[in-house]
């Protein structure tokens, strides 16, 4: 599996395969809907792979916040980008809730999220303009991000 850093202190690193490859001790992030449908991308395979539909409903969170499931040794973010499925995300929502994520991570521990080009399959957003927002957002932590591409 090949694999590149990029960034300053290497904050950012692209594998090309399949996500669900990733160590099972990295966390998991990928955006949603405030409605966790979850119908389409790679959203459904979270919910078939990690279930917990009401337990993220349960937990209330607006768009712009992060809703998180414990699966074993690891969480699963959910980035609430937007209000309903059919919507799309504006990039205040994506950095709300990876702002969100960031005080997740640092109040748990963790250090290392793998996560997809998020924003920018179903939802359209510019990879450019949202690898940058991972960047500025946890610039002053010492999470690494590994982006899954297939």
């Amino acid at each position: 599996m090949a694999s590149m850093w990029s960034g300053k202190e290497e904050r950012i690193r692209y594998v090309k395969g399949d996500l669900f490859t990733c160590p099972g001790t990295d966390s998991l992030a990928h955006c949603i809907s405030e409605d966790c449908h979850m119908s389409a991308g790679i959203a459904a395979i979270f919910k078939k792979k990690f279930g917990g539909v009401q337990e993220l409903l349960n937990q209330r969170k607006a768009t712009g916040e992060v809703a998180v499931l414990k699966r074993e040794d690891r969480y699963v973010y959910y980035l609430i980008t937007k209000n309903k499925y059919f919507h799309k995300p504006t990039y205040d929502n994506l950095r709300g809730s990876l702002e969100a994520m960031k005080i997740h991570c640092l109040k748990n521990g963790v250090t290392c999220i793998s996560m997809p080009k998020i924003g920018c399959g179903l939802d359209r957003l510019d990879w450019s303009k949202v690898s940058l927002m991972l960047e500025e957002v946890f610039e002053d932590t010492n999470v690494k991000i590994t982006v899954y591409t297939l």
